[in-house]
C-alpha cells in the first residue's frame, strides 16, 4: 500500500478541498492525492451520483440489446431511446428502491393523450 508510505514521508498533510489531499515532503515538494488514490471518476465525481449513473448504464445496455434484437429492421442511423426501454429502466429502478406505482387506467390514459377534456 503506497498511501501509508506517503503519509510516513510527509511532514504535513492537509485537505485542500473535497477529495483532494496535499502532502508536503521534507524537501518542500508537494504531492496531491485525489480521491484517496482510488478511481477518480468514481470517487471524486461531483456530477451525477451512482443512483443516476446506474440508470444511464442500464439504458445503454438495454438499448444495445434492443438494437441487436432488431438489427434486421433498423437502418444505420442514430435513434431516440425506445419508449419501452425507458419505461423498463424506470420500472426496474423503482422496483430496486422498493417503490410501487399504480398503472394508469384506460380513462386516465385517454385523458392524458387527448385535448377533448380541456386543459
Amino acid at each position: 500500500m503506497w498511501l501509508p508510505d506517503l503519509e510516513a514521508l510527509a511532514v504535513e498533510r492537509r485537505v485542500v478541498r473535497d477529495y483532494v489531499e496535499e502532502y508536503r515532503l521534507a524537501d518542500g515538494r508537494r504531492l496531491y492525492v485525489l480521491g484517496e488514490g482510488r478511481l477518480v471518476n468514481l470517487v471524486c465525481a461531483e456530477g451525477h451520483p451512482p443512483q443516476v449513473m446506474d440508470m444511464s448504464f442500464a439504458n445503454q445496455a438495454l438499448c444495445a440489446e434492443y438494437a441487436l434484437k432488431n438489427a434486421e429492421k433498423l437502418e444505420r442511423r442514430v435513434y431516440v431511446v425506445p419508449r419501452e426501454v425507458d419505461l423498463q429502466v424506470a420500472r426496474l429502478k423503482l422496483e430496486s428502491m422498493g417503490v410501487q406505482i399504480d398503472e394508469l387506467t384506460s380513462e386516465q390514459k385517454e385523458y392524458l393523450e387527448s385535448w377533448k377534456f380541456g386543459t
